[in-house]
């Protein structure tokens, strides 16, 4: 499980190895992804708070990168927050994300990342529930949610 020590750990050390590498061109992340999608992942943009789509949404299932489709996160990690963003308290795999320290607008944050393809997801902070203590805040646009298929026999 991380830790936020582990979290700053990676800012200063260097992230954990991805799995495996998406490079695209400017101009075919602007063919795939939607104007939102765009400035939010590959322009670093931030959706207004309770306005993503995947805020409420709590069903079973697993939420990967918008833009290579990466898994990030799963359903039975996903907290309400409070804060607006869809909220979770661990990756779905550690290699998953990649961390970098974030100073602007006058703050020192922790900037969320796709580790395969670079893509901006939100920024994580050290007051989330135990046992973790983390709460990665991700913005909708950034994720597409995979729902878990139910046999109902």
């Amino acid at each position: 499980m991380l830790t936020w020590k582990n979290i700053i750990n990676f800012t200063v050390k260097g992230n954990p190895t991805p799995d495996k590498r998406v490079e695209k061109t400017e101009t075919q992340w602007r063919e795939l992804l939607t104007p939102e999608q765009y400035r939010i992942t590959r322009q670093k943009g931030t959706e207004a708070p309770n306005s993503g789509a995947l805020c409420t949404t709590y069903d079973d299932g697993q939420y990967n990168c918008i833009c290579c489709d990466t898994p990030l996160f799963d359903s039975t990690i996903k907290f309400s927050s409070g804060s607006g963003w869809p909220s979770f308290t661990q990756p779905i795999k550690e290699n998953a994300i990649k961390y970098e320290k974030d100073t602007a607008f006058g703050m020192i944050r922790v900037e969320v990342m796709c580790n395969t393809c670079d893509a901006h997801l939100g920024h994580v902070f050290p007051d989330g529930p135990e046992p973790s203590g983390l709460r990665y805040c991700i913005n909708s646009a950034s994720m597409q949610l995979h729902k878990e298929e139910t046999n109902d026999q």
